[in-house]
């Protein structure tokens, strides 16, 4: 198979993975702590703390699992090609910065820790080289 074809498909899949996991996460926590009555879920800043604990485990988890994928199966470029799924959640991350306003130390926390280090240790976790 034509390499660039090949870290087409890992790129298109971890994306995939990563949004697919993201989502379980938000879907599970929506369950396991759900907003009291009267908490307005598109108003993060009169969250009580508990309610962050899903939202950044999926976003970390998630591109963690996205850009594992894409090392595993890139045909080359594999750390590369993982940050560049961390770069591609951090654009999520950052648009949900606008549409969804949170205390600022939810934000700092969750776009410097859950997005290009994640990217990164996905890579690592592959065992793939550069």
């Amino acid at each position: 198979m034509n390499k660039i074809f090949k870290n087409v498909l890992a790129i298109l899949g971890g994306g995939f993975i990563g949004m697919v996991v993201n989502m379980g996460l938000i879907i599970a926590g929506s369950q396991l702590i759900p907003l009291a009555d009267g908490v307005d879920p598109m108003n993060a800043k009169m969250w009580e703390i508990k309610y962050f604990l899903f939202p950044f485990l999926a976003h970390a988890i998630g591109t963690l699992a996205g850009a594992f994928v894409t090392a595993k199966f890139s045909a080359s470029h594999h750390m590369m090609l993982a940050i560049c799924i961390g770069i591609f959640f951090l654009l999520g991350g950052i648009t949900m910065v606008f549409i969804l306003p949170a205390p600022i130390w939810f934000i700092s926390v969750d776009l410097l820790l859950a997005y290009i280090p994640m990217g990164w240790f996905g890579w690592k976790l592959s065992g793939k080289k550069l």
